[in-house]
């Protein structure tokens, strides 16, 4: 299993020499110099006890807030206790790639319901089983487009940079020209977009709600798209879709996004899971697997594998994409929070985030010199331009216990969710006029 599991440092500079590098540690090019470590910093013979509590006390120099004020793509939400006791189940946490589905039917059934759960609340007709992230979700639905003739991407700028960077490199090696539609006043500048797509063009990415909050155009968007012929992705968040027109309601070919806020917490960053809905017509194209209903030899209700691309696992760089993997485990837990709230819920969160947002957003425009960035309307995000220093603002929040909102180059980016309470956004406004008046 040594040998299996290992690779020799022959086969280390082989791998090296042909992606073009010399050392391992050229492999970490792109992290800042100052987060990488030779070592931990364990001193050898300690014990498992010891060893644990070593990094214990490493873990505890990691900053963790009561009170969070902060969104960009990672939302704080409620998780019932019975979500993360059902996810926590061995069962699922060990199972495997459901190939065999006569002994996988707990498996394959929590991904139907998954499957079926998202697609109710984007209003299309097929998901797949999962994708990585958010992000990787959105590079395969722009894969999903691509034809011969039409090989140029078109993406608003209020599109989170992150899954911009992820779509661009996802197609470093192919000439897929990407091209970047302007925010105007907060929202994705429609005349710039009439003038950009062509017969050329694959699709057109847009985030709902944006990146900066604001509420799309999403309907005049999807008839200039179409008009071109080009397709339309809508990139949601999903407890937004529960209150807005979903994709499919705006006639949307695709709709992607991140479902971390139904059940996954924060973490420090992931895991996460993405997901990729469409329309019937181009169920063909989606990457991955879609579990499906059926049933057995004696007429019980029975779950498969209807659909994966096996051209993934044997074509290697000649397919059309290359997720073969899922968030099984991540999908359970979206199906738990998503059955545990049932569909008035998760409204009333939505709604709660909502009307929350406004609260906060309504006071802090009565701090003098603190200014909504633009008239948008919005979810439960907004930007503020301030008066003073934004480190200062939330250096001032830091002190007692507060994310505050994420600097953006256009202001600081606020999120608020159920989680936040009158008085902790009281508490804010408190402290962001001590000191934008100090």
């Amino acid at each position: 299993m040594g040998n299996y599991l290992g690779s020799t440092e022959q086969q280390q500079k082989e791998m090296l020499q042909k992606i073009g590098l010399d050392t391992m540690n050229d492999l970490y090019q792109v992290i800042p110099q100052e987060m990488l470590v030779e070592k931990l910093d364990i001193p050898a013979g300690k014990s498992e006890f010891e060893v644990r509590s070593i990094i214990e006390n490493m873990g505890r120099k990691n900053k963790v807030f009561s009170k969070i004020f902060r969104g960009a793509g990672a939302y704080n939400h409620y998780i019932p206790a019975i979500v993360k006791q059902i996810a926590a189940k061995e069962e699922f946490v060990t199972s495997y790639t459901p190939y065999q589905p006569e002994i996988s039917q707990g498996l394959l059934q929590s991904i139907f319901e998954y499957q079926t759960m998202i697609c109710e609340i984007t209003g299309m007709d097929a998901t797949n089983a999962s994708v990585y992230d958010g992000a990787t979700a959105t590079a395969e639905g722009i894969n999903m487009c691509l034809e011969k003739k039409r090989l140029k991407v078109l993406i608003s700028e209020t599109t989170n940079p992150m899954t911009v960077q992820t779509a661009i490199t996802y197609f470093s090696s192919r000439e897929i020209e990407f091209v970047m539609i302007p925010e105007k006043d907060g929202l994705t500048d429609l005349a710039a977009l009439k003038e950009a797509l062509d017969e050329t063009t694959a699709c057109f990415i847009v985030q709902q709600p944006n990146y900066y909050g604001g509420l799309e155009a999403v309907e005049e968007i999807e008839a200039l798209v179409h008009d071109a012929k080009a397709k339309f992705i809508m990139n949601v968040n999903p407890v937004a879709s529960t209150t807005l027109k979903s994709a499919g309601e705006v006639n949307a070919d695709i709709a992607v996004g991140d479902s971390q806020p139904f059940g996954l917490p924060l973490a420090f960053g992931g895991p996460y899971i993405g997901f990729i809905a469409t329309k019937e017509k181009m169920i063909r194209k989606l990457p991955g697997r879609i579990a499906g209903e059926t049933v057995d030899e004696a007429g019980d209700r029975a779950f498969v594998l209807t659909l994966q691309a096996r051209e993934q696992h044997i074509r290697r760089e000649k397919a059309a994409s290359n997720i073969c993997s899922n968030q099984a485990l991540c999908a359970l837990t979206n199906a738990a929070y998503m059955s545990t709230m049932g569909a008035k819920g998760i409204q009333e969160v939505a709604a709660q985030c909502y009307s929350k947002a406004h609260y906060l957003a309504d006071q802090l425009s009565k701090i003098k010199g603190v200014q909504l960035a633009n008239d948008a309307p919005f979810f439960h995000e907004f930007i503020t331009t301030l008066p003073v220093s934004e480190e200062l603002v939330l250096a001032k929040l830091e002190e007692n216990d507060i994310l505050g909102g994420y600097p953006t180059e256009k202001g600081l980016l606020w999120c608020v969710t159920e989680m936040n309470t009158k008085e902790q956004m009281d508490e804010v406004a408190a402290l962001v006029k001590e000191v934008c008046q100090s």
